[in-house]
């Protein structure tokens, strides 16, 4: 855990100093080791989403009924109505494909399905440079819950896993 933890505060330094640098740079892909794990001391959080449809957070680890809290920020440049990002936690067992192909189809609800059964907690639908922070009690079963990004097309990439222990 402590190796985990030492790992994201570097990532989480080098980010901070590397959003310092001005000018008008591209976005760079995420390298794979910040994608990798995060556990945080802040009991925050914090998923970027880019316009390279990553997360930059692939996989995290919670306590079986703590109180978590998540914040997305969309740190891509493109409009929202034709490449938003949110962050959906599904519960146990869900067919992944079957509720992003049903999410995909309801523009009008922000691509959730109007159906939330399946939903643990999830994020609305942010564009360039917006920020939503969700809190929730996560499961008292351990297990893995995925998460994915349910704008059209984006779950293929923009996915992960929420481990509860």
């Amino acid at each position: 855990m402590f190796k985990n933890l030492f790992v994201f505060a570097l990532f989480f330094s080098a980010l901070v100093v590397a959003g310092c640098g001005g000018g008008d740079q591209a976005e760079a892909p995420a390298p794979a080791q910040e994608e990798a794990a995060a556990e945080t001391a802040s009991d925050t959080i914090v998923i970027e989403a880019n316009n390279q449809l990553q997360f930059s957070v692939k996989e995290f680890t919670v306590a079986a009924g703590e109180e978590v809290t998540i914040t997305l920020h969309n740190v891509g440049t493109l409009p929202k109505d034709t490449f938003g990002h949110n962050f959906v936690i599904l519960t146990a067992g869900t067919d992944l494909e079957a509720f992003a192909t049903e999410a995909m189809g309801n523009s009008a609800n922000e691509y959730m399905p109007t159906d939330l059964s399946n939903v643990l907690a999830h994020t609305v639908l942010l564009g360039p440079d917006e920020k939503d922070t969700i809190s929730f009690t996560a499961p008292t079963q351990p297990g893995q819950y995925e998460f994915l990004c349910t704008f059209p097309g984006h779950y293929g990439t923009m996915r992960g896993v929420m481990i509860v222990k």
